[in-house]
């Protein structure tokens, strides 16, 4: 337990004092849950490119399947399987879209819970700052926000 004494005690001829070693350890581990929820932000950051990317394409393909839709209808010689084919393609990627969903959700959720921790520290440790009392971003309340650890490809119905 931290001493509630705000007086620093001054490093005495053996080092360090317990209470500086305490809040400089306290300062270590904020620090690397902050680097750990940068991380989370870079990793969401390429989440949402890879998905904006799969989305382009993914809508390129449907475009596509309707104007092969179209002409299969005035064309009954061509073959419907190749259409068949494409469209379970497309279910792939919504699946692929639906675990995008869900892993930015995770991200989202432990970044907030990473930030909770590092801010509380920060308070519990270091106390308030000239400017007023320390903020602290409140914690989800729920501890996990995604239920499901796998994703299968079911019945998709495209738009």
């Amino acid at each position: 337990m931290l001493n509630d004494d705000p007086t620093p005690e001054l490093p005495g001829p053996d080092g360090p004092t317990g209470l500086q070693v305490q809040l400089l350890t306290a300062a270590d581990l904020q620090d690397s849950l902050m680097v750990a929820s940068n991380d989370l932000e870079r990793l969401q950051r390429l989440l949402t490119d890879a998905t904006e990317t799969l989305m382009g394409h993914f809508y390129g393909a449907t475009a596509q399947i309707q104007q092969l839709s179209r002409a299969a209808a005035q064309h009954p010689e061509l073959p419907e399987s190749h259409l068949h084919e494409t469209m379970q393609h497309l279910a792939g990627a919504v699946t692929a879209l639906q675990f995008q969903d869900m892993a930015s959700q995770l991200v989202n959720h432990t970044q907030r819970r990473l930030r909770n921790c590092a801010d509380r520290l920060a308070r519990d440790v270091m106390g308030d700052d000239e400017d007023g009392e320390a903020v602290v971003e409140e914690a989800p309340l729920r501890p996990n926000p995604v239920t499901q650890d796998e994703m299968d490809a079911g019945s998709i119905e495209l738009f």
